[in-house]
């Protein structure tokens, strides 16, 4: 795994990247990453990129009895993955709402983009009610 954070130019957001290694329970019977698990690379990002920021999931529900919830995605696939390939993935808050944030996400073999992803999470208390990010953290994540 590579943790590091990508300043972007011309007023883009920071870009955090983290790779991934397909193993043979990622793929299908074809061998190539079955459709599902990117979902499951970027939720993986997006725990990492938490972590990489200071924020642990745990600590957010104990502290601040909020978590994240993904309220909706919208996928593109445009080429497919296999079996051993590293997967660089990559996340940037597209919109930051008071409770929600909307990430963009992708994944890439080298040059070539497999998939990209628009994922909106919200915040919501342990009732599973929504609420806004708390504001340490948004501040944590505004910065990143």
């Amino acid at each position: 795994m590579l943790l590091n954070h990508t300043t972007g130019t011309n007023n883009m957001p920071s870009v955090f990247h983290w790779d991934v290694r397909v193993y043979y329970e990622d793929t299908d019977a074809g061998g190539i990453v079955y459709y599902a698990n990117y979902l499951k690379f970027f939720e993986r990002a997006r725990t990492e990129w938490l972590r990489a920021i200071g924020v642990g999931q745990q600590e957010l529900l104990e502290r601040h009895d909020a978590l994240f919830v993904v309220k909706s995605v919208s996928a593109d696939y445009h080429a497919p993955a296999k079996l051993d390939d590293t997967v660089r993935l990559t996340l940037s808050i597209a919109k930051m709402g008071r409770a929600s944030i909307v990430f963009l996400q992708q994944a890439w073999r080298g040059e070539t983009l497999l998939n990209t992803a628009q994922v909106k999470v919200g915040c919501v208390d342990s009732g599973m009610r929504p609420r806004a990010v708390p504001e340490p953290v948004a501040e944590r994540m505004r910065a990143a």
